[in-house]
């Protein structure tokens, strides 16, 4: 059935909420079920990824730095073998365009609902653009026989983008970036096909060519990664998996939440808390929010704790409507794109965030007063964070105000909603 062929819930009057659901409630939620408070830590990369759903992935040192902050003792061999030996992790192009590391489990819902949309759009926009500014004559046959080729090429083992580039003429064709721009810079097609291939899972991210800060994937084929790859679930079982999934985790959270979260259409969204006779309880800020069914008792307490995440981390990143857990900051910590930088919490509110200092050690940066214990507590896991980097830095693109302001570092170079 097609996703806009739907009858949509909302024709039906909404049900009552169930009861209220305050912030500090809220809060308490996301520090016992995302893993960052230290008393619910998790075990492994993998279990770190399911308390978030999964992590972001587009600045690759997002998912070593997230799992540490959610795992003792955890090292970056632990979490290159869940992502490039074990593949019990799995790079995937999904929500927003948005590159993601999944459980493996997961797949098959992201592939059969997030990532097949994005997969449509980007397939159809680069026909598009081969017709519009390529001169092709058929610019939907002309990605396929790109994308055949990759596939014949891949055939022959694992490639860098630029490798696969050089070893084609047809896939060594360039775009220009500013259409219409005399003299424009031109940027090569292979990459984007990759991202459709990829979105479509025919491909996927492979072992990096590459440190584990930086992102030079060989692309492979899925068969030759993954092995036996599980078939997608179909669209509507896909999104009614993932909002669960996400309703166990972030809940509760609004419509609004979850369409922006998915990337998603509302008809969508409805449809799966349908499906999943999600039920409506009743937010601080008069809003409505969702949970499942067996989910509406109250939140045992947590003992204090504190917790340093990373940019783009999922528990910043993963409601739309963020003033239960940012208040005034989010000037300070996210850019005008909608992009989180690095973040300081105390009991389930950002306080500030964190940056390195001159000789690489992690400093925090706090926006707010806070008790002297709760300090000294940020700075001890500032110096655990500062060991377990061992005299590396990370870098990023999506520098908040905040990191610029401490650090003198320039604006992103790139832009993008994540």
């Amino acid at each position: 059935m097609r996703e806009d062929a739907r009858v949509s819930p909302s024709r039906t009057p909404a049900p009552d909420p169930v009861r209220t659901i305050s912030d500090e409630e809220r809060r308490t939620r996301l520090a016992r079920r995302h893993a960052i408070a230290p008393a619910h830590r998790t075990t492994d990369a993998v279990a770190a990824a399911r308390a978030v759903l999964a992590f972001h992935a587009t600045e690759p040192a997002t998912v070593y730095l997230s799992a540490f902050a959610r795992v003792d003792g955890l090292t970056r061999d632990d979490v290159a073998r869940a992502l490039y030996d074990d593949r019990t992790l799995v790079k995937q192009l999904a929500m927003r365009r948005t590159l993601f590391a999944f459980p493996r489990p997961l797949l098959p819902a992201v592939m059969g609902s997030a990532a097949a949309r994005v997969a449509d759009q980007q397939r159809r926009q680069l026909a598009r653009d081969l017709e519009r500014f390529g001169g092709a004559r058929d610019g939907t046959a002309d990605v396929e026989a790109m994308a055949a080729e990759v596939v014949r090429l891949l055939g022959k083992g694992p490639s860098t983008a630029q490798e696969l580039g050089a070893s084609s003429e047809l896939l060594a064709l360039r775009l220009p970036m500013r259409p219409g721009v005399p003299d424009a810079p031109t940027m090569p097609v292979t990459p984007r096909l990759l991202t459709v291939l990829g979105a479509e899972g025919r491909v996927f991210r492979g072992s990096q060519s590459s440190g584990w800060r930086s992102s030079r994937p060989r692309w492979t084929l899925a068969e030759d990664w993954l092995g036996e790859v599980d078939a997608p679930l179909p669209e509507t079982e896909g999104y009614a998996a993932l909002v669960r999934a996400w309703l166990e985790r972030f809940g509760p959270g609004t419509e609004e939440d979850l369409v922006w979260w998915f990337g998603a259409t509302k008809a969508a969204v409805r449809g799966a808390l349908a499906d999943l006779a999600a039920v409506p309880v009743a937010l601080e800020d008069d809003s409505v929010g969702w949970v499942l069914a067996d989910d509406v008792e109250p939140e045992p307490a947590v003992d204090p704790w504190v917790a340093l995440l990373p940019v783009l981390d999922p528990t910043t990143m993963g409601w739309k409507q963020r003033d239960f857990y940012l208040g005034p900051h989010r000037p300070h910590l996210f850019d005008s794109a909608g992009n989180a930088g690095t973040t300081a919490w105390w009991d389930g509110r950002v306080v500030g965030g964190w940056h390195h200092g001159p000789d690489g050690e992690v400093v925090v940066a706090l926006l707010e007063d806070v008790p002297r214990e709760v300090a000294a507590a940020l700075d001890a896991e500032a110096d655990r964070l500062t060991e377990w980097l061992a005299g590396e830095q990370v870098g990023t693109v999506y520098p908040s105000p905040l990191m610029r302001e401490r650090t003198g570092a320039p604006g992103p170079t790139r832009r993008g909603t994540s």
